[in-house]
C-alpha cells in the first residue's frame, strides 16, 4: 500500500511559509500599487499641467491656465483618492484590534493635517502674488504628505514609507526655494514619477 501522505520537503514548507508572510505583510501595509501608483499618476499629470503654465522663465509654455492646471490637478487626485480608499478599506477589513484604532488615529491626522493647510492657504493666499499662491498651496500640502508619510513609517516601523515620506519632504522643500515653476517640474518628475517607480517595485519586491 503506498502512503500519499509523503513528508513535506522542508525547503518547500519554507518557501510556503515566506510566501505567506509575504502576502500577509502586504494585506496589512495595504498595496502599495492602490497606495502610491493613482497618485504617482495625478501629480504627474496635475503638475505636468501646472508646469506648462508656469514655466521656468516666467512664460507659460501652454496655453493652459492656472484654473485649468488646477482643475486637472484636482480631477487626477479624486480619482487616484477612490483608488486609494478601496485599497485601504481592503486592508482595514482584515485588521483588528490595536492596528485598527492606530490606523484610525492616523487618518484623522491626515484630515486634520488637510484641513489645517486649507485654513492657512485660504489665510495667507490672498496677499500673495497668483503664483505664490499657487507654489503655497502646492508646498503646504506636500509638507502635510511628507511628515505624515513618515510618521506613519515610524508608527508601523515600515521603512520604505517613511523614506518615501523623506523623499517627498526633500524635493517639495528644493521647489519651494526654486519657486513655483521649478517645483511643479520636481514634482512632477520626481514625486509623480517617483509615486508611480514606489508602487510598482513595493508591490514586486519581496516582502
Amino acid at each position: 500500500m503506498v502512503d500519499d501522505d509523503r513528508t513535506a520537503d522542508p525547503e518547500e514548507m519554507l518557501r510556503v511559509m515566506e510566501e505567506q508572510r509575504a502576502a500577509t505583510t502586504k494585506w496589512l501595509y495595504g498595496d502599495p500599487l492602490l497606495l502610491y501608483t493613482p497618485w504617482g499618476v495625478a501629480w504627474l499629470l496635475g503638475f505636468t499641467a501646472f508646469f506648462l503654465h508656469y514655466g521656468l522663465d516666467d512664460r507659460s509654455y501652454a496655453p493652459i491656465s492656472q484654473m485649468q492646471a488646477l482643475t486637472v490637478l484636482m480631477c487626477a487626485q479624486l480619482v487616484a483618492a477612490a483608488i486609494a480608499a478601496f485599497g485601504i478599506v481592503r486592508m482595514n477589513n482584515l485588521v483588528r484590534g490595536d492596528s485598527t484604532a492606530r490606523g484610525a488615529m492616523y487618518g484623522y491626522a491626515w484630515m486634520a493635517g488637510m484641513i489645517l493647510m486649507v485654513v492657512i492657504c485660504l489665510r495667507m493666499g490672498p496677499l500673495l502674488p497668483p503664483d505664490e499662491t499657487g507654489l503655497l498651496w502646492a508646498g503646504t500640502s506636500l509638507l502635510v504628505v511628507g511628515v505624515l508619510h513618515m510618521a506613519g513609517g515610524a508608527l508601523w516601523l515600515n521603512w520604505p514609507m517613511f523614506f518615501i515620506g523623506a523623499w517627498v519632504a526633500a524635493v517639495d522643500a528644493v521647489g519651494v526655494l526654486l519657486g513655483a515653476g521649478w517645483h511643479a517640474l520636481l514634482t512632477a518628475v520626481l514625486l509623480g514619477g517617483g509615486f508611480v517607480v514606489a508602487g510598482v517595485w513595493l508591490r514586486r519586491r519581496p516582502a
